[in-house]
């Protein structure tokens, strides 16, 4: 962008984010983490990524409110989307971030949640 160094880039001075950008690491995304992990076990658990789920935004400015999902994948999908239309994150944080929760969440799927006696 604008002062990036880099000369192959152009600043768009009217570029504005959704909300202001929090001062923590961009590297990787602590939103996608927990949402790889979250959806990613749910998806263990159920034996399925087909599920159907609303979710309900308590802000002002979200369109539409009410979203309903067919899938664990879809909201994942939307998390990697939203950091970045927001202005908090790169593709690159939000993807590797998401497939370190999907790892933490197979990893504790197989080691620590276990059927009682198994």
């Amino acid at each position: 962008g604008e002062n990036d160094g880099n000369p192959q880039t152009q600043g768009d001075p009217s570029w504005q984010p959704f909300l202001n950008a929090p001062n923590y690491p961009e590297f990787t995304s602590g939103a996608n983490g927990a949402v790889g992990a979250l959806t990613r076990m749910l998806e263990l658990y159920f034996g399925t990524d087909r599920v159907v789920f609303t979710v309900a935004s308590t802000n002002a400015n979200a369109k539409p409110k009410i979203r309903t999902y067919t899938r664990l994948s879809g909201l994942a999908s939307d998390t990697v989307e939203v950091r970045i239309y927001q202005g908090l994150h790169f593709r690159s944080a939000d993807e590797v971030a998401r497939k370190q929760g999907r790892q933490v969440a197979d990893w504790a799927f197989g080691h620590v949640l276990r059927p009682i006696g198994g």
